[in-house]
């Protein structure tokens, strides 16, 4: 069942560039991202990190290539993964090459500290012979010194500046496919920045507040930045950086984008709180719900309220909806029409098998 949304966001028009098999800027979904925490070159443990973060919704994963036992295993990754890796290279300019010739869909870099313009243009000339891209990568943490001492300490005009520059050394090098961000740890300071860069500048925008702490504030950090952004069109890719385990990161990157109608995949559970009117345990049956239902990748929107105050008109806005009765007695609705009355013993089970049948149902459809 789709519900207009009561606002439509209209998306900054952006360059339309490639990251393996995803396209990122124009017209293209917002992609999101996340990044291993294993070692590179620990090829088995890298692939089945890789996987999970695929299981639950990404669509591009970087990898960290700090040296040359990473670019080397880089090769056997790619082997066994079907995500586009981005290459993460600081420094080491032939690192970025070695990772453009083992198959890498495109590099994070940063022109500026990669060294002189020899470096740059060998990195370059590797991006293009290997059908790379390349994301400029510009943090508050690591600005030039030149770019410090004008401005006295990180701030969105220095961070801005940094990235334009960078910009200017890449199209001096008649390269043209990257994308940019321009990130912080403070959600004030990286808002500004963006939203300054996207005045100036068509290319694609990688959103992300770096460094942004543990799983509770640094989701909430991300998605305060991001929601800001999002809603004034700028964001073509996205990365939730969380001190956690990068599956949570694209959960929250996910239901960041879900929540603003930018992008729809798997379960939308609507659910209340709870109170002392609750007919059943809302917040263990959603729990378990969730668990239930993480393998759906089809869009389906799901309530789930505790009481007849607010369950039937969130109901009728859904696909599939429950109610809570008395007597463990409880409403099912089917496509917002209401269809008959279920047990709180069997609620869950029953719910799972609508579900799946409903997502079976309109992939057949499609």
């Amino acid at each position: 069942m789709s519900i207009r949304p009561f606002r439509e966001i209209k998306r900054r028009k952006t360059r339309e560039i490639s990251v393996g098999n995803v396209k990122v800027g124009g017209d293209n979904p917002i992609s999101v991202q996340s990044m291993t925490n294993t070692l590179t070159k620990n090829v088995k443990e890298t692939i089945n990190q890789i996987e999970r973060v695929e299981e639950a919704g990404a669509d591009i994963v970087r990898v960290s290539c700090p040296d040359e036992d990473s670019t080397r295993a880089l090769k056997d990754i790619i082997k066994h993964t079907s995500l586009p890796i981005v290459a993460d290279i600081h420094f080491h300019y032939k690192r970025a090459i070695e990772a453009a010739e083992s198959g890498a869909a495109c590099l994070r870099i940063n022109p500026g500290n990669i060294g002189d313009k020899k470096k740059i243009e060998e990195v370059i000339s590797a991006a293009k012979n290997n059908n790379c891209s390349i994301r400029i990568g510009v943090n508050a943490g690591s600005l030039e010194k030149d770019l410090l001492e004008k401005y006295k300490e990180p701030c969105p005009e220095a961070l801005v500046e940094s990235a334009l520059r960078n910009i200017s050394i890449i199209e001096d090098l008649d390269f043209y496919k990257f994308k940019v961000s321009v990130k912080s740890s403070d959600v004030f300071l990286s808002i500004e920045a963006y939203r300054q860069l996207s005045k100036v500048c068509d290319y694609p925008l990688h959103l992300g507040i770096t460094e942004a702490g543990t799983f509770l504030p640094g989701s909430i950090k991300s998605s305060i930045g991001f929601g800001s952004l999002l809603l004034n069109g700028i964001g073509d890719t996205i990365r939730v950086s969380l001190s956690d385990d990068p599956v949570e990161e694209i959960k929250v990157g996910n239901e960041i984008l879900k929540s603003l109608n930018l992008r729809n995949r798997g379960v939308k559970i609507i659910s209340c709180p709870s109170c002392a009117r609750q007919a059943f345990n809302v917040i263990e049956t959603v729990k378990k719900l969730e668990q239930c239902l993480s393998h759906i990748k089809t869009p389906i929107s799901l309530s789930i309220i505790g009481c007849v105050v607010n369950g039937p008109g969130e109901a009728a806005q859904t696909d599939i909806g429950i109610t809570g009765g008395g007597k463990g007695n409880n409403m099912l609705y089917l496509n917002g029409i209401e269809s008959n009355k279920i047990s709180t013993n069997e609620m869950i089970s029953k719910v799972v098998k609508l579900v799946e049948e409903k997502a079976k149902e309109i992939e057949n459809a499609q």
